[in-house]
């Protein structure tokens, strides 16, 4: 387990997210990044949750009108799974990834597929 302050996790999930190619994070349409401290009781190893209409499924329709998807990153989990800080910071990277391909609707099998699962 690694003993960090909700504030230096913020900023290690800012440094993840500066790690992001600036291209793809063009590409986010909104979205706003929440880091809590604990994931849902039915699910408590969660360690990222995206919750929104994946590009790949939006319609004509779909507009800046609604309510913007969501990236939460649960700072219990992932800090409780890594040994060190370095270890932190690398599963804080994967999971901002992990969940921003959710949003361009990459599923859990592709991202597996890939090394990001």
């Amino acid at each position: 387990m690694v003993d960090v302050t909700p504030e230096e996790f913020e900023e290690l999930v800012a440094d993840a997210l500066d790690e992001v190619p600036p291209d793809l994070l063009d590409l986010l349409d909104n979205v706003v990044f929440l880091v809590e401290d604990e994931a849902p009781a039915d699910d408590p190893d969660l360690l990222g949750l995206y919750e929104g209409i994946p590009q790949t499924e939006r319609d004509a329709g779909w507009g800046l009108a609604n309510l913007p998807d969501t990236i939460r990153l649960f700072r219990g989990p992932l800090t409780r799974m890594c040994e060190d800080r370095e270890d932190l910071r690398e599963e804080v990277v994967i999971t901002v990834v992990h969940e921003i391909a959710h949003h361009f609707g990459i599923d859990e099998q592709a991202l597996h597929d890939l090394g990001w699962g």
